[in-house]
């Protein structure tokens, strides 16, 4: 490799003339330490990055699609990003960039990032590095240039590390995409998740609504406290206005001592409502209370305390359709439903499987040791074929057991447990409330409608029981 830099040069040169004799050094020794990664639309940016920074660098990897950034990050030590500002046809906003820039600050805290744009706005410049960004540059760029931006940023992120050690943060992308509908929600999320407007996220069982939900809390104003999640399917009648509101001691007969509920413990948070669809009739009215007043009274208690809450619901439910039946209040759900995110199914998305795959796979060959298996073309096209009735969940755990019983350092078709050629529709699958349904109705019969031994063989406890045979009318 020919080296350009004059200091290495000259001093080659004297030890040869000293010496007598020729030296040769290997190019490792000329390059700096760190991984790169390059993330740009542009195949041809991304190549001439490449063979510019390789010579540099000990490694350089490249992304053409901004979604890789999460399974990358996830499954290997980068030490600098080089960002473009803009990701889709005819868009020169650099929001698209911004929002990246963003998820990798909380992906993993500090690590630089020099977003790369064609168009020379300064404002927007201004507004990269007010977020975050190490630096920026133009395109097309000067080679001496960028390089030195890069040892500076790389330079400064060693030094703050030495001082300060930076913990890598991780977690499930379970909302990232490069299908048209899913850039679309993105674009969304990234504008809502701001306000404080309530929000309503609708989907199938295993499209990721809670990590959606989780997503939209760390981009919003209210991230530095923890999001408190509840499930509105969980609480019984019972114990609703207590699990929710709280509860003084000697409010019943087990309350030993006062306790906050979940609203109390959101103040100044997001509160998410998991399952709301859930959520008994007769309850409903005791919630939207709340949400009107934003205060709540414990039980046992006549002093009301307010609370400031972002709402976040979620439901798999067709909540319109439960309106129309009187099973749901109309004033609770236009309520909970200022701003309403329907996250599609993957069957909608097919596109976005082999984003799914590659970050599970990654995932996994990591956790269970693995390092080295691949996946063949045949299974990848089994996997996109497949219509995924149980959506993202579904497909993790099905790659979680292919990686685990995988005999050799190749996934195939063979080691796929789903159903071959075309799955069942989701149309034909049975609705989980009327699983269950049947369930508590066939232990009940054959335990001869003894309730106790019925509880006990479905596992739940006998209270349980009797709310669940409540709510569906047995």
């Amino acid at each position: 490799m020919q080296n350009n830099n004059p200091k290495v040069s000259n001093i080659l040169t004297l030890a040869c003339k000293v010496t007598g004799k020729r030296i040769t050094l290997p190019e490792k020794d000329f390059m700096q330490a760190g991984t790169i990664l390059i993330v740009d639309d542009n195949k041809s940016v991304l190549t001439s990055l490449e063979l510019l920074l390789e010579d540099e660098f000990e490694k350089v990897e490249t992304a053409s699609n901004p979604n890789s950034i999460l399974s990358v990050l996830d499954s290997r030590a980068v030490d600098l990003v080089l960002l473009d500002m803009n990701f889709s046809a005819g868009v020169n906003t650099g929001n698209e960039g911004l929002f990246w820039l963003r998820r990798i600050q909380e992906i993993v805290p500090g690590l630089p990032v020099i977003m790369l744009t064609a168009y020379g706005d300064v404002e927007l410049a201004v507004k990269a590095l007010k977020s975050g960004a190490a630096d920026f540059v133009l395109k097309p760029w000067d080679n001496d240039n960028l390089i030195e931006k890069i040892r500076t940023a790389l330079h400064e992120r060693k030094s703050r590390q030495s001082l300060h050690p930076i913990p890598k943060v991780s977690e499930p992308a379970m909302i990232i995409g490069h299908s048209p509908v899913m850039m679309k929600l993105i674009k969304v999320v990234t504008k809502v998740a701001k306000t404080d407007a309530n929000v309503l996220i609708t989907g199938e069982n295993g499209t990721g609504k809670e990590m959606l939900a989780r997503e939209m809390h760390r981009l919003s104003l209210r991230s530095r406290r923890e999001m408190v999640n509840v499930d509105m399917g969980a609480v019984s009648e019972s114990l609703f206005e207590s699990e929710l509101f709280g509860h003084e001691r000697g409010a019943f007969t087990d309350a030993r001592e006062s306790r906050p509920g979940k609203f109390e413990a959101a103040h100044g948070s997001t509160l998410f409502l998991d399952e709301i669809g859930n959520l008994p009739l007769g309850l409903q009215a005791k919630l939207l209370a709340a949400l009107q007043n934003r205060e709540i009274t414990r039980l046992g208690s006549n002093r009301k305390i307010p609370v400031d809450i972002r709402l976040i619901a979620a439901t798999n439910r067709n909540l319109p359709e439960m309106v129309a039946q009187s099973l749901f209040r109309e004033d609770l759900f236009y309520r909970i439903n200022t701003i309403q995110i329907e996250i599609p199914p993957l069957r909608n998305r097919r596109e976005d499987i082999a984003l799914f795959v590659d970050y599970f796979l990654k995932k996994y060959t990591d956790l269970y040791k693995r390092m080295g298996l691949t996946l063949h073309p045949q299974a990848l096209e089994k996997l996109t074929n497949y219509d995924w009735p149980g959506n993202i969940r579904e497909l993790q755990h099905t790659i979680e057991k292919a990686v685990i019983l995988a005999e050799k350092n190749v996934i195939r078709a063979s080691d796929l447990f789903i159903r071959p050629g075309k799955a069942l529709s989701f149309s034909e699958v049975p609705n989980l409330e009327e699983v269950e349904r049947q369930a508590i109705l066939a232990a009940i019969t054959q335990n001869e409608g003894n309730l106790t031994a019925a509880a006990e063989q479905l596992g739940v406890s006998r209270q349980t029981l009797y709310n669940k045979m409540k709510r569906f009318n047995l």
